[in-house]
């Protein structure tokens, strides 16, 4: 019965790590910078993995999608790709956690849900870890131009969007090894079942 609990506990992370992690590739604050002076002046600029923008005081703003991908850094083709996997795993990890989990009960037998349900725990690791590094990459790459004394373009900052991203992957990762942690219980209680069972007829 214990398992039971776990599993629910652990879907529960997975779904709100993943859905965290799904929300940020369209939000906009990624990397955000301030330019502040004299007031009429101020403006806000922010960008993602898919375009950049400033916004002025009255809260106009206008927006400019990256022009050519073969222009683009290397880091952002990284981080998208990571971002597409790590999404796509989740999916997948989603789907067999479903069939596998036991309160579902959609068939199969006890050994083959948890197998499944073990490759469930692996997706949603594998989909945290690849957001995780997303995530890593794109904040190295700030950190590293705003602590640069030879970097004299705009000095971004980190945007909330990398938070909630790293929350989301930690989440995954935690849910995912519940899951696996689940499989590995309940396959270690069957076999020693199995082999009380096994002495007993002896």
């Amino acid at each position: 019965m214990s398992n039971f609990y776990v599993e629910i506990v652990a879907f529960i992370l997975n779904i709100s790590g993943w859905v965290l992690v799904c929300s940020t590739l369209p939000m906009d604050y990624w990397k955000v910078y301030s330019l502040d002076g004299v007031v009429l002046a101020t403006a806000t600029y922010w960008s993602n993995l898919w375009k950049t923008c400033v916004m002025d005081l009255t809260g106009v703003s206008d927006c400019k999608g990256f022009p050519s991908l073969l222009a683009l850094d290397g880091y952002i083709h990284t981080c998208r790709g990571l971002m597409i996997a790590a999404v796509c795993l989740g999916f997948f990890g989603s789907a067999f956690a479903l069939f596998g989990m036991k309160c579902t009960k959609i068939g199969g037998s006890e050994r083959t849900n948890g197998r499944i349900t073990c490759v469930a725990g692996v997706d949603f690791i594998l989909s945290g870890l690849c957001s995780l590094s997303a995530f890593s990459i794109y904040a190295n790459q700030i950190t590293s131009e705003f602590f640069d004394p030879k970097f004299f373009g705009q000095k971004y900052e980190l945007g909330a969007a990398l938070y909630i991203g790293f929350g989301g992957s930690v989440l995954c990762i935690i849910g995912g090894s519940m899951l696996c942690f689940s499989f590995t219980n309940s396959f270690t209680k069957s076999h020693s079942q199995e082999n009380s069972i096994y002495n007993g007829a002896a």
